[in-house]
């Protein structure tokens, strides 16, 4: 597998289709469902002609599967459930009739976040290549990555290069972004199917990272809706409503303290060089998202008000008990008539959540609701002793010089129960951390180089 180097113009030449089609595969539902096939058609244009020219067909459970050649050789496989332009893509490479052994790259998906063209310095639907600098959406999460997959594999077939007795592969999801297609349609059911199981005896690098350096932690995830109902009226007479904006705000900022009461920063957080993970942050939970349902002016109190936010937790707390942690508390602010918020409140004297006539009797009480909308998901802390771990530290110090381990609380789906089944779990990736998610997203061709020669050192030493 020497003969293997990274081939810049096919890269590009790919990575320009692509990102040419991120329009249609930004993930933001309702306004934005993807179709992730408008990608997928780009990478099987790229793999088909390289494999014997059979066709296939199988379905399992709900999956529908069409199979391009077979082994030993190039086999593809492009599995739909129940969303016709969503489909995952499964390649596989070996020279071997009997493969002993196995080295997967999962993870790497074809949607992308949402991009407003209007702040971008650029069209963020369109590749454009400045010396070393590549910029557009999925760029670095996680086009780039799938480019780099398809590179890989592009070259052991038409190389036809002997895999000794490994098998290799790679896993190209959709929903990633979103991962709540209703019904799901990503990495999970393909794990439900059993379609990553034979994966799981060799090491397999969930490729969907930044910086180069082993990702040995993500965090877990679960986001939630806060409704606060209070009630409407004239803003010259304060005194006689529940604003709802005020109501949000200081429930929030009480649920955050008795999250952070029970979920402090951990020993385990510390860096990897004094024994721990190197966590970047630790937990969190935070508001990312406000919402005013119904229209009403600047002179009047507003009865209904949504804050939505999420919850990042390392992977030494449980999700749930996280979860538990703040039902509860909103629970007791709802059986209080929020006593706690105005005791403690700096607001004005006619920031009141209870209501009462001349006689001392209850009239209007204030209320919040909560919402869980979104699955949640495990965070993991990858194993720091296995031979994935070695594999890709020894590749990454031959290639770069240095190897720092490090953790963050993004969240990554499925990668949990894949540790928890069995299989010698890592991350790794090859974009800029600095631009995930975020406009003017940007990358440097020299890093998937890198990554390239990290991925087939690996691939060289199994």
């Amino acid at each position: 597998m020497d003969t293997l180097k990274f081939n810049r113009d096919s890269f590009l030449c790919l990575l320009e289709k692509l990102i040419g089609e991120t329009k249609y595969l930004q993930n933001n539902p309702p306004n934005h469902i993807p179709e992730e096939d408008r990608a997928g058609k780009h990478v099987l244009d790229v793999l088909i002609p390289l494999t014997n020219g059979e066709e296939s067909y199988e379905e399992i459970d709900d999956a529908k599967i069409k199979i391009y050649g077979k082994l030993p050789g190039l086999r593809l496989k492009h599995i739909h459930f129940e969303h016709e332009l969503r489909g995952n893509i499964i390649i596989e490479y070996t020279s071997s009739e009997n493969p002993s052994k196995v080295f997967g790259l999962v993870g790497s998906h074809l949607d992308v976040v949402v991009a407003d063209p209007e702040v971008w310095e650029r069209d963020p639907f369109t590749l454009y290549v400045e010396d070393d600098m590549i910029y557009g959406r999925g760029t670095t999460d996680c086009l780039g990555h799938v480019a780099l997959q398809v590179n890989i594999f592009e070259q052991l077939a038409q190389k036809n290069i002997d895999s000794q007795d490994i098998r290799f592969g790679g896993v190209i999801i959709t929903d990633e972004e979103g991962g709540h297609a209703k019904p799901p349609c990503g990495v999970t059911e393909l794990s439900r199917i059993g379609l990553l199981d034979s994966f799981k005896d060799g090491p397999i690098i969930w490729l969907d990272c930044a910086d180069f350096h082993p990702n040995i932690g993500s965090g877990g995830v679960v986001q939630w809706k806060i409704t606060a109902k209070g009630e409407p009226f004239h803003s010259g007479f304060p005194h006689k409503g529940i604003n709802a904006i005020e109501l949000a705000n200081d429930a929030v900022q009480e649920i955050q303290q008795a999250f952070y009461e029970n979920f402090p920063p951990h020993e385990d957080e510390r860096p990897f060089s004094e024994g721990g993970w190197g966590f970047e942050s630790c937990s969190s939970m935070k508001p990312t998202r406000a919402l005013q349902p119904i229209d009403s002016s600047t002179n009047s109190i507003p009865g209904l008000f949504c804050i939505m936010g999420d919850i990042r937790l390392t992977p030494f707390y449980s999700i749930t008990d996280a979860m538990k942690v703040v039902e509860d508390r909103v629970k007791e602010l709802n059986e209080t008539k929020f006593k706690s918020l105005e005791e403690n409140t700096k607001r004005g004297p006619s920031s009141k959540y209870t209501l009462y006539d001349e006689e001392g009797n209850e009239t209007i009480k204030g209320s919040i609701e909560l919402e869980w909308i979104s699955d949640y998901i495990k965070g993991v802390a990858c194993s720091i002793d296995s031979k994935g771990f070695k594999l890709i530290c020894d590749a990454t110090q031959s290639v770069l010089g240095e190897c720092k381990p490090y953790s963050d609380t993004g969240s990554l789906p499925l990668v949990a129960d894949l540790k928890e089944a069995g299989f010698d779990l890592q991350m790794n990736g090859f974009g800029l951390e600095d631009y995930y998610h975020c406009d003017n997203e940007q990358a440097r061709i020299s890093h998937f180089d890198q990554g390239f020669q990290i991925l087939v050192h690996i691939m060289n030493n199994l």
